[in-house]
């Protein structure tokens, strides 16, 4: 096998792995693409030979474009578009209260990303690299440029403002389910009106695809006719928190788990849902419990 075809095969194995580490640092797909797609060239400018650990090599030089895009995004003070629904691992000085971590998991999730955008990068790549993807500190410090102490100091300072996410009250909780609801029984009645009713004309939903990408359909008229598509599927649901937020837990006929999705209300009307097939439920990017 040629030089070239072995070092795309091996890239290749390890893009999803990379494009995760990216979106979670950026919470923007094309950005993300583009971060791995730099780590491509800069492998194919680089002494290949000489690198003993490829998988280790591609997520530091991915971090590193993702640190430099996150600084130039503080320094134009722009907001990022697109939100994922990254789940926190806690680090080892946090394990020592499961209440505690249950909470954070709960309380965070899909709005995780909106926090992240008010770290400061290296804040940002600490917390997302060691408590994400258990990268050790001093591997952290090498690509922050600082003490391995320092790269603790820095996830910790991130993990302290994440923990000051909290979920919706009670009340407000109780409202947002009863929108889910009506969107429920709108679709099990293939009530499109009904639908239209309760979709903010703006919303977006993101749907996971087989192969672990994302889709996006905009527009209240789209997501009805859409959501009338699976109308078989209503049948099989149950209601759900999903990172805090109002959800329901869909099953195929046969009893396999099917999806899960998670609802964004505001003002009476749901304005994001995100999907999650069964493919990749099992990953650390949700956190589900039942209503």
């Amino acid at each position: 096998m040629a030089k070239e075809d072995y070092l795309a095969q091996k890239f290749q194995a390890t893009r999803p792995h990379l494009r995760a580490v990216a979106y979670r640092m950026l919470g923007s797909l094309p950005e993300a693409e583009d971060a791995v797609q730099e780590a491509w060239i800069r492998l194919n400018g680089s002494d290949a030979d000489a690198i003993d650990n490829l998988g280790g090599w591609l997520t530091t030089v991915v971090a590193r474009v993702c640190l430099d895009i996150l600084r130039s995004r503080k320094s134009r003070k722009e907001e990022s578009l697109e939100e994922q629904s990254p789940d926190l691992m806690p680090g080892e000085e946090d394990r020592k209260d499961p209440e505690q971590e249950t909470l954070l998991g709960e309380s965070v999730g899909l709005a995780l990303l909106v926090v992240l955008e008010t770290l400061a990068p290296q804040e940002r790549l600490a917390f997302v690299l060691h408590d994400m993807f258990a990268m050790p500190f001093d591997e952290i410090a090498s690509i922050v440029k600082c003490s391995p102490v320092a790269a603790r100091q820095l996830a910790s300072r991130a993990r302290r403002k994440v923990r000051g996410v909290a979920p919706p009250p009670a009340a407000d909780l109780h409202r947002q389910r009863k929108v889910v609801d009506a969107f429920l029984d709108a679709v099990r009645r293939g009530d499109f009106a009904a639908l239209l009713d309760v979709l903010d004309p703006q919303i977006v939903l993101h749907a996971e695809q087989n192969d672990g990408t994302f889709s996006e359909i905009r527009g209240a008229n789209t997501v009805a006719q859409q959501a009338l598509m699976f109308s078989r599927l209503a049948e099989f649901v149950e209601p759900v928190l999903v990172n805090g937020a109002p959800g329901i837990r869909s099953w195929l006929p046969g009893g396999q788990l099917f999806s899960v999705m998670r609802f964004t209300v505001r003002n009476g009307r749901i304005v994001e849902i995100d999907v999650r097939r069964n493919n990749d439920l099992n990953q650390r990017d949700i956190r589900v419990r039942r209503d």
